[in-house]
């Protein structure tokens, strides 16, 4: 089975109430544990890569393990490029066999966004020079930190639902990423944007804006909507990391049943990266405390690898609500 892109994948998860997970994967181990708890819950996936993991590994590295992935798996896996910040990187991956792009032009003008917006999916479009290529825009604007996407908090902008009409229209993409309140990476809200649980002590972040959600729903019906900035930051391996030696002080992520309800309602696409970084983390940070004579990346990455196994796996199943949707 080849690479697929997100039309057909999309189309069923908007018919059934469902998200597919979209994973950022930056080397084997990762791609390997996200296919492999995808197979076992027979879940469609989104493989996303980074400008930080096409630094850190190198775009055709990445396709390649992608591509054995679906060798071993069997699976309709997308390959898509997360935050591709102009026309050249996403004709890049175009042209390097990626099935779907996203083009970030949500810092720049309206007007702008919708021009480059437009040239991306025009020659995404363009099936004369490869296969149908999907393309995701954004509009509005994520705080927080995640590889070369940069936010101060404050500087954020919730997505004006009277805007997406047009912007659909006029750019022609497939899908569209809108700020309802996510935020990048694992310190995702400040604590003063924060209430703190009485019982836990946990903080508990801000709501998300499902009045946003439900109003651009309805002006684009039955079109497939994504959120960014979306991992949870699992405390139990914040625990872990902390426990040895990690210094994770007030992170805090979006509460997976809101992620759930986005989920039923027109979001199709949930992308996730922090809490696997976290979970791979909290992995080799515990091996190391508890085996200091170990030296091989096997077995302590091995563990980090299980981690995030585990953590695809209850996303798939308890957030996304995209097991055995294949």
């Amino acid at each position: 089975m080849p690479l697929v892109n997100t039309i057909e994948l999309f189309k069923k998860a908007y018919e059934g109430g469902y998200a597919i997970g979209a994973f950022n994967c930056n080397n084997m181990e990762i791609v390997q544990a996200i296919t492999e708890a995808a197979k076992e819950c027979n879940s469609p996936v989104i493989l996303q890569v980074s400008a930080g993991a096409r630094k850190y590994a190198k775009a055709c590295y990445l396709k390649h393990m992608v591509e054995a992935a679906v060798e071993d798996t069997g699976l309709p896996i997308v390959l898509h490029l997360d935050h591709g910040a102009d026309f050249e990187i996403c004709k890049d991956c175009i042209d390097g066999g990626f099935t779907s792009v996203m083009i970030d032009a949500s810092s720049k003008s309206f007007e702008e966004n919708i021009a480059l917006t437009r040239k991306v999916v025009e020659y995404a479009h363009d099936t004369s020079k490869h296969p149908y290529v999907t393309v995701e825009a954004e509009l509005g604007t994520l705080a927080g930190i995640e590889d070369d996407v940069k936010v101060e908090h404050g500087a954020e902008s919730y997505t004006r639902p009277e805007d997406v009409e047009e912007f659909v229209k006029r750019t022609g993409c497939d899908s569209l990423a809108i700020a309802i309140g996510t935020s990048h990476g694992a310190y995702k809200f400040k604590p003063q944007q924060c209430t703190r649980d009485p019982k836990t002590g946990v903080l508990l972040p801000p709501p998300l804006r499902f009045d946003i959600l439900e109003e651009v729903s309805k002006r684009l019906p039955g079109f497939p909507i994504v959120l960014h900035g979306s991992s949870s930051v699992n405390q139990e391996y914040v625990k872990i990391i902390n426990a040895h030696g990690g210094k994770l002080v007030d992170a805090v992520g979006v509460p997976e049943e809101q992620l759930r309800k986005a989920a039923s309602m027109a979001v199709c696409k949930i992308n996730i990266d922090s809490d696997l970084r976290l979970a791979l983390t909290a992995g080799i940070r515990e091996h190391f405390d508890e085996h200091p004579d170990h030296f091989d990346p096997r077995q302590y990455i091995g563990d980090g690898r299980k981690y995030v196994k585990d953590i695809v796996k209850h996303k798939i199943q308890t957030v996304l609500g995209s097991e055995n949707k294949l």
